[in-house]
């Protein structure tokens, strides 16, 4: 069903639900006086109804597919709902005839007949589509008995996806958990038959009853399971005819090897980087408990707020401007890494046409900007819609600008241990004109020694480089390469023709020479 029909169905959900709250709320005895009394009461909640429930997304989900994320929406509209109609009831005629009972009454059966048509339609497809596979006709293949190492989220969706694409040809023999508690308790319908470092006499238990394991999925990350764990699965593909399989390897979501193993991401093309820059374990604890990042997320959202009220005229001309300059949308995103490598959707106001004419040619970028686009770029009033994303705490006002992913190396991963900023330590020492590595050493560099003062100072040197042009500081940069080496936080990956000339020599131990 289609979006408006699926709020038709819920307005009729909500309707008899709210019917039975009056019915229940009077012990069965409902007179024509009181349902006339009830009318604008009924009528004002499914006003409310079809103004919140879209604007809540309860009705985009499809059924079948619902999840507790689509729940807690429907909890959020169901108070809205009420609050709403008993808000506007008041205002209509001070609820006159309505039980104070009734709004608790109509929350608690709003839900259950929202949640509980979801869920019924859960089942229904679940069954369908279960007797659907047991009575397609296939060729004999025999079914296949697997052990699944994980008892997480990666090994819920992996059973729910066997019950539901596969559940004639695999057979579940149990789980291996990552606690003895949980040994003989049931997850997911199936057993917990030990932990990873038992393996070997859960195989072995299992063929006393005749169950012989084809596969041992692990359903979690390998390297993340204690050494012993690891060296019984090992042996184990080893020495049986048991395959062993990494699920996270086969989705493609595995680490590539040749990561540094503190950041989180592992280099890619390790090769073509001249540098990398990791923290160790006592760095990481140092900078999270910097209190400075706490006072700074608590005054920015604040800060933001009221730019956007102060700035509000300024960004209505300019997104006029554009609109009449290069169209609508007036405004872009683009989708970068942040805080952590987590993406988030960076907003600006366009300064370029469309990239393909009416006949679907490219059109050059140079021939896309226009005086206007280019003026609005310099002066950085492109970058305003980004107080939005301070809003949302997805940027800061000051940190290392947000690359798109594939000029982020992840041998640079280093950048993103703190949220991207609107402007940088980078942007204002060199801006454009340096290498990728020399703006990963004064962000990095950045990292280690913000505090207000530095902040301040680079506001001020932003309001400058917008004023007049970019200018490179040498001084700043050998200075972030210097402090960054000899805190070992900047490591050597080799030599590049790419490399920077700012970069500080090296001798085969690491240290600078001549710095």
């Amino acid at each position: 069903m289609s979006q408006p029909q699926l709020l038709l169905v819920d307005l009729f959900f909500i309707a008899v639900a709210t019917v039975s709250a009056l019915v229940l709320g009077t012990n069965f005895e409902v007179s024509e006086a009181r349902a006339a009394d009830f009318a604008p009461y009924l009528v004002l909640t499914l006003a409310a109804a079809a103004a919140i429930c879209p604007c809540l997304g309860t009705c985009r989900s499809v059924w079948r597919f619902t999840a507790l994320a689509d729940y807690l929406r429907i909890l959020a509209a169901t108070i809205a709902i009420v609050a709403a109609a008993v808000a506007l009831a008041f205002g209509f005629n001070c609820m006159d005839g309505i039980s104070r009972a009734l709004p608790i009454l109509q929350v608690l059966l709003i839900l259950f007949a929202l949640v509980g048509a979801r869920v019924l339609a859960r089942m229904w497809h679940a069954a369908r589509e279960r007797f659907i596979h047991l009575n397609a006709s296939t060729e004999a293949s025999g079914c296949e008995t697997i052990l699944v190492v994980g008892h997480g989220g990666l090994a819920g969706l992996y059973l729910r996806t066997v019950a539901q694409f596969a559940p004639d040809r695999v057979r579940i023999a149990g789980l291996l958990g990552d606690d003895n508690r949980h040994i003989g308790r049931s997850i997911h319908g199936h057993t917990v038959l030990g932990t990873p470092e038992q393996i070997a006499d859960v195989l072995r238990g299992l063929k006393i009853h005749g169950v012989f394991a084809d596969r041992i999925v692990v359903a979690a990350a390998f390297e993340k399971l204690s050494p012993q764990a690891q060296a019984a699965l090992l042996n184990i593909e080893k020495t049986t005819n048991v395959v062993v399989e990494v699920l996270i390897d086969r989705m493609g979501l595995g680490r590539r090897s040749g990561g540094d193993g503190e950041d989180g991401l592992s280099p890619s093309g390790a090769t073509n980087i001249p540098v990398a820059f990791s923290f160790g374990a006592e760095d990481l604890a140092a900078l999270a408990r910097r209190p400075y990042w706490r006072v700074k997320r608590a005054m920015e959202p604040i800060v933001a707020l009221g730019l956007l009220f102060l700035l509000a005229p300024l960004m209505l001309v300019v997104a006029i401007l554009i609109a009449i300059d290069v169209g609508s949308p007036v405004m872009f995103w683009q989708q970068r890494p942040g805080l952590n490598g987590r993406l988030f959707k960076l907003r600006k106001f366009r300064t370029m046409s469309a990239a393909y004419d009416a006949r679907g040619r490219q059109v050059p970028d140079e021939e896309r900007t226009s005086d206007l686009g280019r003026l609005v770029r310099r002066a950085r009033l492109d970058e305003l819609p980004q107080l939005f994303n301070i809003l949302l705490g997805e940027m800061s006002f000051i940190g290392p600008r947000p690359l798109l992913p594939v000029d982020q190396p992840a041998a640079y991963a280093a950048r993103l241990r703190v949220r991207p900023g609107l402007t940088g330590w980078a942007q204002v020492k060199g801006g454009r004109e340096i290498s990728a590595a020399d703006k990963a050493a004064l962000d990095v560099w950045y990292l280690r020694n913000a505090s207000l003062t530095l902040d301040l100072k680079i506001l001020a040197h932003t309001v400058r480089m917008v004023s007049y042009k970019e200018k490179i500081d040498t001084a700043a940069i050998q200075l972030a390469w210097q402090e960054l080496q000899e805190a070992l936080i900047c490591t050597a990956r080799g030599s590049s023709s790419e490399q920077s000339s700012s970069v500080p020599p090296m001798d085969a131990t690491g240290a600078t020479q001549g710095t």
